[in-house]
C-alpha cells in the first residue's frame, strides 16, 4: 500500500504562538502551495484521510470530496497553552514539560505518549485496509509520531525530524512492520 502523508500548507500565525488543536487560518499562499503539492503526488487516491481541523480538511477535499475525517490525526492538544505566546507560558510549567514532553502534559492538554497512541492506532487501522494508494493530510506532531512508529525510535527523539509545511512523505506499508519502507525520490 502506498501512503502519501502531507503536512498542511502554510498558516497565517506568528511562529511564537503555541497552537495544536486550535483552528488557525491558512496563509494567503494556499493556492500556490496546492499547485506545488500537485506536482509531488498522484492526483487520485483510493482514500483520503484528514485531521478534522480546517487547515487540513481544506487541503484534503481538493483531492477528494469524500475525505474521511479521523480525529486520531489531530495535532497534540496543548490545553491551556493553546494560542498563547510561548514566552507568556509560565516558565516553570514550560520547563517541566520540556524536560519530559513524552510523559508530561500541558495543563488540560495531552502528552506525546497519548498522541503517539492515537497515531499508532491509525497506522494499524490503515494496515488492515484493502487500499493501494492513500493520502493522509495532517500535522507535524502526527507525522513525527508516524516516523517514530515506522523507524522504531524513542518518542523523545522525534523533534530531530524536520517536518515543513506542505511537505510530502511517502511510505510503502507492508502486511507487517518489518515490510514497511520509506520511499525517497
Amino acid at each position: 500500500m502506498e501512503i502519501y502523508i502531507i503536512r498542511h500548507t502554510k498558516l497565517k500565525i506568528d511562529q511564537n504562538i503555541c497552537y495544536g488543536q486550535s483552528e488557525v487560518a491558512l496563509a494567503n499562499s494556499f493556492s500556490e502551495d496546492l499547485e506545488q503539492l500537485r506536482t509531488k503526488i498522484p492526483l487520485t487516491f483510493d482514500a483520503v484521510y484528514t485531521s478534522p481541523l480546517t487547515r487540513c480538511k481544506q487541503l484534503a477535499i481538493t483531492f477528494s470530496e469524500n475525505a474521511i475525517i479521523d480525529h486520531r490525526l489531530l495535532e497534540m492538544n496543548f490545553g491551556d497553552w493553546e494560542m498563547k505566546a510561548w514566552n507568556d507560558i509560565n516558565s516553570s510549567f514550560l520547563n517541566n514539560w520540556m524536560e519530559d514532553f513524552v510523559n508530561v502534559a500541558p495543563p488540560r492538554g495531552e502528552n506525546l505518549s497519548t498522541l503517539a497512541l492515537r497515531v499508532n492506532e491509525f497506522i494499524e487501522m490503515l494496515r488492515k485496509q484493502a487500499h493501494t494508494n492513500i493520502l493522509v493530510v495532517t500535522h507535524a506532531g502526527v507525522i513525527r509520531c508516524m516516523w517514530a512508529y515506522l523507524l522504531e525510535i524513542p518518542l523523545k527523539n522525534i523533534f530531530k525530524i524536520p517536518v515543513g509545511y506542505n511537505e510530502v512523505f511517502h511510505i510503502r506499508m507492508g502486511k507487517n512492520r518489518l515490510q514497511d519502507q520509506i520511499v525517497i525520490k
